[in-house]
């Protein structure tokens, strides 16, 4: 593709994050949107600004995508508008980049999957820690068989959300409402990104089946209590969102993965990603590295003490080669150049009319955890099949 021209949809903290690094890399901005006329006309100031070419500002989606001059649609909105936004903009014709987030149901998974093969659109899911330095360099590890083989991986997305979700409403932030209504794992994708393409998953893999149990709620009504017991929308409602869920996968292959949700808790940081093989591991709680090798088999606190967070010692050696470029080049954009480099990927991918890095089958059983979850939650953590999205094309 050439002359790339984005309509730019979805002002709120990611549209924010994400527009000057967009700004570099394509040839316009053409339209921005968003349902706030507000923060559509503050998003078309920045353009302006940066361009000195003023775009068309939209307040509807859909006369967004219609707009002639653009060719390419990004699509930074609240969750429940994901799927429905890039279906109009397939079925227009327009290249697609979907931000992350759990689906509504598997049914607009399987939409997104038919839309995509139907259309040919490019489409690209933007899971920003798939291009992680630490991601990607176990990852080279793993393919150089240092682990051996793989039988489980385990992620999370632990981060204390509970001031964002507490004061949604004089934000416009669309956690409220969901932390409010749904109980589910609610954000699978930072954590199970990685994993997929650690364990080959739609390629040679799949996951087959998931159960999924979450704990009381109890987090974000203290936090309220203590923080804003002058809102009497909030003081006392019951929030559906279980405080910790916890998801375990089964894999075709017989590896197994556990991810687990972590918000409305006080709390560090953590994507607690971990892969465990048949030869070592990592562990990123530690940022440490353990072969099956004697000097690393003394299994006590010894080692512990002394080699506990010895990652960049293996990044010496083992470093993945987009970050080692990367680095070369001086890392730059959010989340410590996991921005720059997915949207880079994206572009890069447009202009060679290549195969997107990360496609419509994996956003669609990535995204379809969060539906599955909700199921097995409901029905007592009963364990629930999970879609092949591909329809038996993984197994090539």
């Amino acid at each position: 593709m050439k002359n790339i021209n984005v309509a730019y949809i979805g002002y709120g903290e990611r549209g924010r994050a994400l527009l000057e690094l967009v700004l570099e890399q394509v040839d316009a901005i053409g339209a921005v949107c968003d349902i706030y006329e507000d923060r559509a006309e503050a998003c078309a100031k920045a353009v302006e600004e940066s361009r000195g070419v003023r775009p068309a500002v939209y307040t509807d989606y859909k006369a967004a995508i219609a707009d002639e001059s653009v060719n390419v649609v990004m699509i930074l909105t609240a969750w429940e508008s994901h799927i429905p936004i890039a279906l109009e903009a397939m079925r227009a014709g327009k290249a697609v980049a979907l931000e992350v987030g759990g689906a509504y149901s598997v049914e607009d998974c399987w939409k997104l999957v038919r839309t995509q093969e139907s259309t040919g659109v490019p489409f690209m899911f933007l899971e920003n820690c798939c291009f992680g330095r630490r991601e990607l360099m176990i990852k080279n590890m793993v393919e150089l068989g240092l682990f051996g083989r793989i039988v489980h991986c385990s992620g999370g997305y632990h981060h204390d959300l509970r001031e964002e979700i507490a004061f949604g409403v004089e934000n416009r932030h669309y956690r409220l409402r969901n932390y409010l209504s749904r109980n589910c794992e609610n954000y699978p994708t930072h954590e199970l990104g990685p994993i997929a393409r650690i364990l080959g998953i739609n390629k040679g893999n799949r996951m087959v089946s998931l159960t999924s149990t979450a704990s009381c709620a109890a987090g974000m009504h203290e936090y309220i209590l203590a923080n804003k017991s002058d809102d009497e929308a909030l003081i006392n409602a019951e929030f559906a969102q279980g405080d910790v869920v916890t998801t375990v996968i089964k894999c075709a292959r017989g590896e197994t993965i556990t991810l687990t949700l972590d918000t409305t808790l006080p709390r560090f940081y953590s994507r607690g990603f971990t892969v465990r093989g048949t030869k070592g591991m990592y562990e990123e709680a530690t940022d440490s590295v353990f072969l099956d090798r004697q000097e690393d088999r003394a299994y006590d606190w010894s080692w512990v003490k002394n080699k506990v967070g010895n990652a960049d010692d293996y990044a010496r050696e083992y470093e993945h080669p987009v970050w080692k470029q990367f680095l070369e080049d001086g890392v730059r954009g959010g989340h410590g150049g996991m921005d720059y480099l997915e949207l880079k990927a994206f572009f890069d991918a447009l202009r060679a009319d290549a195969p997107m890095p990360i496609d419509v089958y994996d956003a669609a059983s990535w995204m379809a955890i969060t539906a599955l979850s909700k199921i097995s939650i409901a029905n007592g953590s009963a364990p629930v099949e999970i879609p092949d999205f591909t329809s038996g094309r993984w197994e090539e």
